[in-house]
């Protein structure tokens, strides 16, 4: 794990490959939730018969966009910063799908910081995460990630006046 004392300190880790990340799949309980909730219940997430009949590989797929919602998560063993402020997804910049991800399928995540710059809120960090499956090296996702991570504040030193 990458421990920063500030935001700004990803400057110096520019290029740095963080991770991986422990190992974790998705059942198809977790798919069809998304399914659900989004309204992406095409045959090939959800029904199971039909994939296997169907479908290469003879199972349901995980959807892309769901797999990408875990990368906040799993950032959190990849790095922390000890003082900062507020912190915002600013986006994605570029986002592939390489390669599907069968149900239950183990997947997980490395980063690498590509770079980090001044911002008028902190710091603007942008991360390539890439999202492996399977067996070391077969890339599933590849998505250019933006946060901008906020300052610590000042500690207010009037409020300890003796």
């Amino acid at each position: 794990m990458l421990i920063l004392p500030t935001p700004a300190a990803f400057h110096d880790h520019v290029g740095a490959r963080l991770g991986p990340t422990e190992w974790r799949t998705i059942p198809q309980p977790e798919i069809d939730a998304f399914a659900s909730l989004t309204g992406d219940d095409h045959w090939i997430h959800v029904d199971t018969e039909r994939a296997a009949r169907e479908a290469p590989g003879g199972r349901t797929i995980v959807h892309g966009l769901s797999v990408l919602s875990l990368i906040p998560a799993w950032q959190r063993s990849l790095f922390r910063i000890e003082r900062r402020g507020a912190g915002l997804s600013y986006g994605y910049d570029r986002v592939r799908f390489i390669a599907p991800i069968m149900v239950d399928a183990p997947i997980r995540l490395f980063q690498t910081v590509s770079a980090a710059e001044a911002h008028r809120m902190g710091t603007r960090v942008s991360l390539t995460s890439t999202i492996e499956v399977d067996a070391p090296g077969t890339t599933a996702i590849v998505a250019e990630a933006i946060l901008v991570i906020g300052s610590a504040p000042e500690p207010d030193s009037s409020a300890h006046r003796g």
